[in-house]
């Protein structure tokens, strides 16, 4: 578990590295397009739990989860933010977000044990409202590619920060750290709730 973590993380630093590389003399819509890209998943509370709850789910489900789970919402994202860039509308975007936050939020208090292929097929539909949402709201002088470049990244690090979480809160032994997860995934549940019933 260990060494596949330090693969992951591995993994996962070479992929934030890459696109400073790529975009080091960015013309005017790359820089725009990045920059905003980047900045939209760290906007709204809604994006934020919703992907460092992925991150938690992942850990808690641990093996090969660790790095399918946050793939897997990464990539879909991807797909769905192209639907939101060429103008496809999809129903219930901002509901699909909203239950996202409460379902993942559930599934961490409750402990769910699902199999990988049934959490990443989770994960996968939720992913295609946030990608949606994303790619709908691309700024017009914004280049595409690196829009979703910027905002495919800013979600990884954010399923990184939910997996270190759940590293971090494992080290206060079993008990203590299943509580304190379990009883984040219930906060965000209610969270969720709040957002979808515009509370919060």
């Amino acid at each position: 578990m260990f060494s596949k973590s330090i693969k992951f993380n591995a993994a996962l630093a070479a992929l934030l590295l890459a696109p400073s590389l790529a975009f080091a003399h960015p013309g005017a819509g790359q820089a725009v397009g990045f920059a905003h890209g980047f900045s939209h998943p760290m906007s709204g509370l809604d994006h934020i739990l919703a992907m460092i709850m992925v991150g938690v789910v992942a850990w808690q489900l641990g093996g090969r989860a660790v790095w399918m789970v946050p793939a897997t919402f990464v990539a879909v994202m991807g797909l769905g933010g192209a639907l939101g860039m060429i103008g496809i509308s999809i129903p219930f975007v901002e509901a699909g977000i909203a239950l996202s936050v409460i379902v993942l939020g559930a599934v961490i208090a409750l402990n769910v044990r699902a199999p990988v292929a049934v959490a990443a097929g989770l994960v996968g539909l939720f992913a295609v409202f946030h990608g949606h949402a994303h790619g709908s709201e691309m700024p017009a002088a914004a280049a595409g590619m690196s829009y979703a470049a910027g905002f495919m990244i800013a979600t990884a690090m954010l399923h990184a920060i939910g997996l270190a979480m759940g590293f971090a809160i494992a080290r206060a032994g079993d008990a203590k750290g299943a509580l304190v997860t379990r009883s984040a995934g219930g906060v965000a549940a209610l969270a969720g709730i709040g957002l979808l019933t515009g509370l919060i």
